[in-house]
């Protein structure tokens, strides 16, 4: 699966590229290069942060599947 950014999420993760190398290492640069360090994160953290995200709702979701019996099992009458 490739991650694939919106022009609009891009353009915002651009700028916010920007703005945090100008505020924490007072060092601007330009679109490109930010676009280059945006594409290294998503190429190389994407992926990863993806699948954890995915394992740790996988594990929250088999929690409750098995609370489900537990909370709303209702006991049958044998006759």
């Amino acid at each position: 699966m490739r991650f694939k950014l919106t022009d609009e999420r891009r353009a915002y993760m651009i700028a916010a590229v920007q703005a945090h190398f100008s505020n924490e290492f007072d060092d601007d640069f330009g679109e490109l290069k930010a676009g280059l360090i945006l594409d290294f994160f998503v190429k190389n953290l994407g992926p990863p942060l993806y699948n954890q995200a995915i394992r740790d709702a996988h594990g929250f979701i088999q929690e409750k599947l098995v609370d489900l019996e537990g909370d709303f099992y209702e006991p049958e009458e044998r006759r």
